[in-house]
């Protein structure tokens, strides 16, 4: 690293951006999101971070300089992604979508050295790539879009995200190098040693030994199992889903338990010898899909689904449980985010610039 990499983290959430960036040696100046769990949350487990409960509307260049003692080298964040998500409706016109074009307010007054925006692939399955990119072309930054996916780089995980960055000095980003070349971190590798509840149940103690890396890593100077708690499910519904198999799906309930509603892929187990596809709000709740323990008759926990986004069991989430499991799973995937600082801080990951190419050409 030739010098410091400072940050602000804006549509902060719980801190999954955060934490990993920290982990690879960055240094974060201000974190401002307006969910006021999801700042609880990031405000205990980062005590010495400055986090403020704004709405990044009001993130005008008077605000930023009081917010901010220094110009941050990095602004980074992931702008909510409800508008650009594949899952439904996708809509240009969302007004969840301006506000990519908010955070590029913030870059255009602060003018860092680079800035990141994490988001979910649906952006770039609506071309809205190039458009993006030439948002922050205009404000002479060199932008590259790389679609990565989490389980490349540890995380049991095969949630698929595409990165915008973008530098003024240093050319095209070409990405983190992946950390796993050989088998993937799986569902049972990630939570296996965590105690089993039933059904309106909670665990705070361990009761096994950590039994991988992976599990020994998140363990680390944690005690106790805060969020190990299952909602509670209807006796038909326990009985309907014992009958599915690991990483199996409905078709394997007997018609006279079929539950009424749902969908083709409702109601399916995670695979314990795999990844998890993706981490989603709905991790609670059987009917998701594949929410459902691969052994246990009940959807996940929070703890669970922050097993599975890489947060330590150390990093404890405020709020009630249904807002806990949405701030691990709006989270970036935490080991994704220690490759991406890593990366960004080695020279060796960067191109030159199109404009020094064009004069060496030329020359």
């Amino acid at each position: 690293m030739d010098h410091e990499h400072t940050f602000l983290d804006l549509f902060s959430g719980c801190g999954g951006l955060s934490l990993g960036l920290e982990t690879a040696g960055w240094r974060c100046l201000a974190a401002v999101d307006n969910w006021n769990d999801a700042v609880r949350t990031y405000r205990h487990n980062f005590p010495d971070h400055r986090a403020e409960e704004l709405d990044v509307h009001d993130l005008t260049e008077s605000k930023l300089a009081k917010l901010l003692d220094d110009r941050p080298t990095w602004v980074v964040g992931g702008p909510p992604c409800q508008g650009f998500s594949t899952v439904g409706k996708r809509q240009r016109k969302d007004p969840r979508n301006e506000l990519v074009w908010q955070f590029r307010e913030v870059v255009r007054i602060l003018r860092p050295d680079g800035f990141l925006i994490e988001n979910v692939v649906g952006l770039k399955v609506m071309d809205f790539e190039e458009p993006v990119t030439a948002l922050f072309a205009e404000l002479d930054y060199e932008v590259t879009a790389i679609e990565l996916r989490a389980a490349d780089f540890g995380v049991p995980q095969l949630r698929r995200r595409i990165v915008f960055v973008g530098h003024r000095e240093r050319g095209r980003f070409r990405g983190p190098r992946r950390t796993i070349e050989a088998e993937y971190t799986t569902v049972w590798d990630a939570i296996g040693d965590l105690p089993e509840v039933g059904p309106g149940e909670t665990a705070t103690e361990y009761d096994k030994e950590p039994f991988t890396v992976y599990q020994r890593r998140l363990r680390e100077d944690s005690k106790t199992i805060q969020g190990h708690t299952v909602s509670k499910h209807p006796s038909a519904l326990v009985k309907a889903i014992s009958f599915i198999p690991d990483g199996g799906n409905r078709r394997s309930i007997p018609d006279r338990y079929q539950p009424e509603s749902g969908y083709h892929n409702s109601y399916s187990r995670l695979s314990s010898r795999a990844p998890a596809v993706a981490v989603t709000s709905n991790m609670g709740k059987p009917s998701g899909t594949r929410c459902i323990h691969p052994f246990q008759h009940r959807g996940l926990t929070a703890r669970e689904g922050a097993r599975l986004q890489g947060f330590p069991d150390g990093f404890h989430f405020l709020g009630g449980i249904v807002s806990q499991r949405l701030q691990v799973a709006n989270a970036v995937p935490v080991l994704l985010a220690e490759a991406m600082g890593h990366a960004l801080a080695d020279e060796t990951r960067w191109e030159r610039p199109t404009r020094q190419l064009e004069l060496a050409a030329t020359a």
